[in-house]
């Protein structure tokens, strides 16, 4: 089986959207270019009832074959690399659910499969997780709500770059804020594999202004037209695994 490239966004919120395109439809639309929105809804640490606007959350997930989570700032580091290897593993066994009908002729899961064949599967799933090609488009929220939270989400996503590091696979990722002054989505770094230029973003994340989270969507994901090519990226040229085959 050849391995692919898995393509996501991680979008990084705190509540819910206030102006332009519903980002729920927004989502969708993305999906069906095969790439997962996941989501991570972030609270106060000491907030002890969940806001009614991270609802929105988890529909922005659900719509974009992604995965989501509501969670205190404390534990957003943890929580990004959780959700992040839960949506591979998600869309890697549709690809595989898929795989196994076309040699079975039939709609098998893998439940169906006698234990010892079962076991090779998941093995399979274990296996692409760790060498399949992954892009994550990182969109940060950095409206006024989420000022008290920018450190947590600085970590966090510095935690996540060391542990793309650590993969087998190979990876590029891009990090994009919203709002941004006189615009709805601002590039604050480039596709990159270079796992030092995370730092250099930090301080570009400054917080205020409104949260146009459908907008800030639909324009950012117009960037993975922006990553190296194949031939660029390595030498020999694979398929790519749809996101949206692990719809749930």
């Amino acid at each position: 089986m050849k391995t692919g490239t898995i393509r996501q966004i991680l979008l990084i919120t705190d509540g819910c959207s206030n102006q332009g395109e519903d980002p729920i439809k927004v989502s969708s639309m993305i999906a069906q270019k095969g790439i997962a929105v996941n989501v991570i809804g972030v609270l106060d640490d000491d907030q002890t009832e969940e806001p009614v606007g991270l609802s929105e959350v988890n529909d922005i997930a659900n719509s974009g074959n992604g995965i989501s989570r509501i969670v205190y700032a404390d534990v957003l580091s943890e929580t990004v690399q959780t959700v992040t290897r839960q949506a591979m593993t998600q869309t890697i066994q549709g690809f595989v659910s898929k795989e196994l009908k076309q040699i079975f002729g039939k709609e098998t899961n893998e439940e169906d499969l006698p234990p010892e064949t079962r076991g090779e599967v998941q093995q399979v799933v274990e296996d692409l997780g760790e060498t399949v090609d992954l892009q994550v488009l990182i969109l940060v929220d950095t409206s006024a709500s989420m000022q008290h939270k920018m450190e947590a989400v600085k970590d966090a996503i510095d935690d996540f770059i060391l542990s793309l590091q650590a993969r087998a696979g190979n990876h590029y990722y891009s990090i994009f804020q919203f709002p941004a002054r006189n615009q709805v989505v601002k590039e604050l770094l480039p596709w990159t594999n270079d796992g030092k230029r995370v730092a250099k973003v930090f301080p570009k994340l400054a917080a205020g202004g409104i949260t146009p989270t459908g907008a800030a969507l639909k324009q950012a994901v117009r960037s993975f037209e922006d990553v190296p090519s194949a031939e660029e990226w390595r030498d020999d040229s694979d398929d790519i695994i749809d996101s949206s085959y692990g719809s749930s």
